[in-house]
């Protein structure tokens, strides 16, 4: 597998760019967001990696960061959802909104992305929902703090949701999300609760 790919970015296109590695041009497959992300052509660019095995093709997909890779792949292991769907949601939506959207149950968002139908985003807010509440219930006694963090506020509940559904565990994400400011926007939270999670790395 590869982990990641860098070196000079030689290449740029809405759905694919070209990186250049000890003389060799990667193309890779990759989402507008992380494309908005990159540096400019000719500077050294690293994207974290996914190779999709097809019996007629390989593709190399990439992504700016880990939170936007995990997303991908949680998203392929949806039945009906291949890389193409993956990456028009992550071209229309970030990690953190997509995130939100799941854990909100907002599967009306999802269908702005092309190609994607409302059945097929109902699917996708089913199943990853379902992997929150299977979380939530596998974390057990954790449970006091989320039961007090949900009293509290309804968007630190939404926050700890949020990153379940981006792969990280519910214990990590509830004890990140009680330090912040309750105040706070969700997006905000997820946001604030994302640079923690990646420091505890």
């Amino acid at each position: 597998m590869i982990y990641s790919v860098s070196g000079k970015l030689i290449h740029i296109e809405p759905s694919y760019i070209v990186i250049e590695c000890n003389g060799i041009g990667y193309s890779i497959r990759t989402s507008m967001t992380t494309v908005a992300k990159l540096p400019q052509m000719g500077e050294k660019a690293t994207v974290f990696t996914y190779l999709h095995v097809r019996e007629d093709a390989l593709e190399l997909f990439g992504f700016y960061d880990l939170s936007e890779l995990n997303t991908f792949k949680m998203l392929i292991s949806i039945s009906g959802v291949g890389p193409k769907a993956a990456i028009s949601i992550l071209s229309d939506l970030t990690p953190e909104r997509f995130a939100l959207c799941v854990a909100t149950g907002d599967a009306k968002s999802l269908t702005k992305a092309q190609g994607i139908g409302l059945k097929t985003a109902q699917r996708i807010v089913l199943e990853l929902k379902d992997k929150v509440a299977k979380e939530q219930i596998a974390s057990g006694v954790v449970g006091e703090t989320v039961l007090d963090v949900t009293n509290k506020t309804g968007n630190a509940s939404e926050a700890i949701s949020a990153l379940v559904v981006l792969g990280y565990a519910q214990s990590d994400a509830t004890q990140v999300i009680t330090k912040l400011d309750s105040s706070m926007s969700v997006e905000d939270m997820i946001k604030n609760g994302l640079k923690a999670l990646a420091g505890k790395l």
